[in-house]
């Protein structure tokens, strides 16, 4: 039972309204660009919708749904009324102020820097100010998650603590860790700037520590996904998890290895030296540890529930599946989506084959892909599963939600897979414009309108789920059954301290991430020429 159904409800909405102004920008941005249309006669338009764009996916919409479902997780696994109510509506209050901040000076022209800041570039102080409240907002259900996790141990000496709290922990306390960089970044190196206090900046400094958040935040959008995975699918289906041993030991590998892995985002960068982008290449592979972990014991799981309904064979189980359940559509789409998207990942973290990638639209392609597709399909997922018993009404639009899940799916492939062709011939990204006239680019411009195309559909699919979403709060009353979390085959009755705490984890992902970025951050931080001129985005001089 949720007992604070508001404050959930109100995460989940504030997130998914953000991102469908997200999309109708992101949709925007690719039909200005194609020869759909002419050249942008103001292309600062773009570079600020791409920064609104990017700050409200990268930075909002994905902390606001992971606090909403971490505040169910928290009171539905573990049984006891939310500790420190107040204070959740205390960050989510930030959140709104820091996303108001942070737009407001996009929309006026006075900040178009991108939500990754590019220094030297340098825009309006709000931005910023806007950005780190929204994270010391998200920061609150950080502490927040730790200080339930804490009363419930105390109240169960030696009890297992539930697999999807255990997970939720381990999100929060990788969201805490990973916002540090961009968060000593900003305090520390752009705002300086922004308020007047000097007119340099260290870049390459800047760029390392925002490297500390760049790779790191995308397994921080992977985490509720993932949970949904391991917590929510199997039960939804029919069926059981596989192993609650191997849930437990992807979450804490994914503390250990998405932190010390950025700097494999610098290969290009001249101030980082190759011995550490090289260690930072290699823990970037060992992501793939966790990820096929996952892949394999959801796939076991799927399976069980398959064989359960009467699925025979080696094969012929398959069919046996419910592929009617949106929760199995979504899984199926998601698992899709993050294969390709995985294998475009080796690519990126090979020191040799990402500068043939580096800048390009393959770049676009590849995250959208993970983040757009197999994460926010999850996402989608999430809260239908969810929403019957936030709002108390039935869940009747089963039809509408598949077409809607086919939609995302179909229009994430079409959008994404041209640009990965495209990255491929070299076309660069974050472009406002391209002469289709040019040889070497009149025949790119039908996959830009592909893109575009696709991206349409996105808007279409966004819409109908905000439409699903909302007719529920009118749909008729109904007695929902007591939400449950998937159950293991063999659930621990004991646990070994380490898979039922996640102090070792935590550790050990603050002492890589000292080791791989300590030395390289001392390092430019004693260089006495690394200073270099700002340049001032917004007309500010």
């Amino acid at each position: 039972m949720i007992s604070n159904r508001r404050l959930v409800l109100a995460h989940f909405w504030l997130a998914f309204a953000v991102f469908g102004l997200a999309i109708l920008l992101g949709e925007w941005q690719m039909f200005i660009r194609s020869p759909l249309h002419g050249w942008l006669h103001n292309p600062d338009l773009y570079y600020r919708s791409v920064t609104a764009h990017g700050t409200v996916m990268g930075y909002v919409f994905p902390t606001l749904v992971a606090m909403g479902f971490g505040y169910a997780i928290c009171e539905l696994s573990l049984d006891q009324p939310l500790i420190g109510r107040r204070w959740a509506w205390v960050g989510y209050a930030m959140i709104i102020v820091g996303s108001v901040a942070a737009v407001v000076p996009v929309a006026l022209g006075l900040d178009s820097v991108l939500y990754t800041f590019y220094p030297p570039m340098i825009g309006n102080a709000f931005y910023y100010i806007g950005v780190v409240l929204v994270v010391v907002g998200s920061w609150v259900w950080v502490v927040l998650m730790g200080v339930n996790l804490n009363a419930w141990k105390r109240a169960h000496p030696g009890a297992p603590v539930p697999l999807p709290m255990f997970a939720n922990v381990a999100a929060a306390y990788l969201w805490g860790w990973t916002a540090v960089g961009a968060a000593l970044e900003l305090l520390f190196q752009i705002l300086p700037v922004a308020l007047g206090f000097s007119n340099t900046i260290n870049a390459g400094l800047s760029r390392v520590l925002f490297s500390w958040t760049l790779h790191a935040i995308v397994y921080f959008w992977l985490m509720p996904a993932y949970i949904a995975f391991y917590t929510i699918v199997p039960r939804a289906i029919g069926g059981r998890l596989y192993s609650d041993t191997m849930a437990r030991v992807s979450f804490a590998l994914f503390l250990v290895f998405s932190m010390p892995i950025g700097i494999h985002h610098l290969f290009a960068d001249p101030q980082v030296g190759s011995g550490f982008k090289f260690i930072h290449s290699v823990f970037t592979a060992m992501v793939t540890i966790p990820t096929l972990l996952t892949v394999f014991t959801i796939c076991a799981s799927v399976e069980i529930a398959a064989r359960l309904r009467g699925g025979k064979g080696v094969f012929g189980w398959l069919k046996a599946l419910p592929w009617d359940n949106p929760q199995m559509l979504a899984l199926a789409f998601s698992f899709v989506m993050l294969g390709f998207g995985g294998a475009g990942g080796l690519i990126n973290m090979s020191y040799q084959l990402d500068s043939t990638v580096h800048n390009t639209q393959w770049i676009t392609g590849h995250f959208h892909l993970i983040f757009g597709g197999a994460v926010v399909i999850m996402y989608f997922a999430i809260a239908y599963d969810l929403w019957p018993h936030l709002t108390g009404r039935a869940m009747q639009d089963l039809s509408l939600i598949r077409t809607q899940l086919w939609l995302w799916f179909v229009g994430m492939i079409v959008t994404t897979f041209p640009w990965h062709y495209v990255g491929i011939l070299g076309m660069p990204r974050r472009m406002a414009y391209f002469d289709y006239s040019a040889p070497g680019l009149s025949g790119e411009g039908i996959t830009v309108i592909m893109s575009t195309v696709g991206g349409a559909l996105l808007v279409v699919s966004a819409l109908l789920f905000l439409l699903i979403l909302y007719r529920n709060h009118s749909a008729s009353r109904a007695e929902t059954t007591p939400f449950t979390f998937s159950r293991a085959i063999h659930e621990p009755t004991s646990l070994p301290l380490a898979l039922n705490g996640l102090g070792l984890w935590v550790g050990l992902m603050i002492a890589l991430t000292i080791t791989n970025y300590g030395y390289p951050i001392a390092q430019l931080i004693g260089l006495h020429d690394a200073q270099v001129p700002a340049v001032f985005i917004g007309g500010k001089r």
